[in-house]
């Protein structure tokens, strides 16, 4: 039986395509092979031949060549079977243990996950199942993990999901070399599988099948795996997130940072520079020279209502008003006030979140829509600035007002700046309106102090 690392690097010499793993990392091209013993052909490891039922099937046992093989030529066949290639680089030891993600909760979580991985990598036992946003160290972990194995003189395997379907469907060319049967057992039977990257967005029904029973059969043997998957479990399919959350112990769940697609593309986050600026402190009540009374008593009105939903966010805010009337301002406040208290808090330009929305259809986006946009409606404190602002095409209203009904129905603390009237919303965005003009869960404050940029000039 070749060996799999053999067999991959066979099919991908004819479909030579720029592999990634869920992290956008292209995966390096395998070494080459060397002279294989004639019984595992270089695995390093075989399976009994015995009755299904017996306790020892699917199990994998040592080749006897590993028995007379020297460290050095047991760690060069073991790597060249991995599918690692340069990624053999990555150990706990180069491992920041604060990972890469920008908060101080994805560190701490980061932290713990190391520890746990690095456990699992001097012990393979049972399931561990990384999950994440992208760029959150999934991939690094589970590679760390496989070389672990490899300097403990186990076989393991990486491999990320959607190359083994590409490789699964390429085995049933007619002019292959190598069956798909030999090459679906050889991944349902290594010592220690990586899965990266599963996923089922967008996945056919035959895509769904195979790796059902990949993970199927690798559950049921209790064959020590490791999978990494991109967003919460919940987008599994049932039968699949079931095996993956072990219920009957056998598995266990890290998540790695949470769910912040934002990260990744650089939206999301309140700039620091404008966390400074606009605190409720700094923020000027009296509306400058030429503010009437009632401007500023509206200024006053608006920044205590503000101050208010910043200590507890309940429902939603509503900052209408001019352009450069302080809308933006409060808005960065109460973000402010939240991000201090622990709370995650999504802060967006609208046409900027609806730009960036378009793009993860990209096939080149480090995130997928679905991930970007759950995050968008399920945050805890959300701020929409400058609605209105858009484009009004049909694609933006209808994206926006799914936001807008999730929240709603949800009544999940929003904020949304506007410099459009109520009537000018019922006119251009009427589903919008009619959730925003609802008294039970909005809290209009409309500021009537006239725009602070041109009063500045004119002093």
């Amino acid at each position: 039986m070749e060996s799999l690392g053999d067999i991959l690097r066979r099919i991908t010499a004819r479909n030579i395509s720029k592999t990634t793993n869920g992290d956008g990392v292209r995966l390096p091209d395998s070494e080459p092979a060397g002279e294989d013993c004639p019984r595992c052909k270089g695995i390093g490891w075989v399976t009994r031949r015995v009755h299904i039922g017996h306790p020892d099937f699917g199990q994998a046992v040592p080749c006897t060549c590993q028995e007379t093989a020297d460290s050095g030529n047991r760690a060069a066949a073991l790597r060249r079977y991995s599918n690692l290639g340069a990624l053999s680089r990555i150990t706990f030891a180069t491992t920041d243990l604060e990972g890469r993600l920008p908060d101080a909760a994805a560190h701490q979580m980061f932290s713990q996950g190391v520890t746990i991985a690095a456990r699992f990598a001097e012990d393979p036992q049972g399931w561990l199942v990384l999950t994440g946003p992208s760029g959150s160290g999934k991939t690094h972990l589970a590679v760390a993990i496989a070389n672990r194995c490899i300097e403990r003189d186990q076989t393991a395997f990486f491999i990320v999901a959607a190359d083994l379907l590409d490789h699964l469907r390429a085995a049933y060319s007619p002019d292959n070399p190598v069956s798909y049967d030999e090459l679906f057992e050889q991944v349902r039977n290594v010592p220690v599988l990586v899965l990266d990257d599963l996923s089922m967005t967008n996945a056919t029904p035959w895509a769904q099948e195979k790796l059902f029973q990949v993970i199927n059969h690798r559950y049921n043997n209790a064959l020590p795996t490791v999978v990494t998957v991109r967003g919460p479990l919940q987008r599994l399919d049932d039968s699949l997130r079931t095996r993956l959350e072990g219920t009957d112990g056998t598995a266990t769940v890290v998540q790695l940072g949470n769910f912040n697609s934002r990260l990744v593309l650089g939206i999301g986050e309140v700039r620091p520079e404008m966390l400074q600026r606009m605190t409720f402190k700094n923020f000027d009540t009296l509306g400058g020279p030429g503010a009437s009374p009632q401007d500023q008593e509206s200024l006053d009105r608006v920044m205590h209502t503000a101050q208010s939903f910043a200590a507890e966010p309940e429902g939603w805010l509503l900052l209408s008003g001019p352009r450069g009337c302080g809308k933006t301002h409060l808005a960065v406040a109460i973000a402010g006030v939240r991000l201090d208290k622990g709370s995650q808090v999504f802060f967006a330009f609208v046409p900027t979140l609806l730009d960036h929305l378009r793009a993860t259809f990209s096939p080149d986006s480090p995130v997928g829509y679905d991930e970007l946009f759950e995050q968008i409606n399920s945050v805890p404190l959300l701020v929409l600035d400058d609605l209105g602002a858009e484009s009004s095409t049909v694609w933006a209203e209808e994206k926006l007002y799914q936001i807008v009904v999730h929240r709603h129905e949800a009544r999940l603390p929003t904020v949304i700046t506007t410099a459009s009237t109520l009537d000018e919303l019922e006119d251009t965005k009427s589903r919008i309106a009619s959730r925003l003009v609802d008294g039970m869960v909005v809290d209009w404050q409309p500021i009537t102090a006239p725009n602070y940029r041109d009063q500045r000039r004119r002093s």
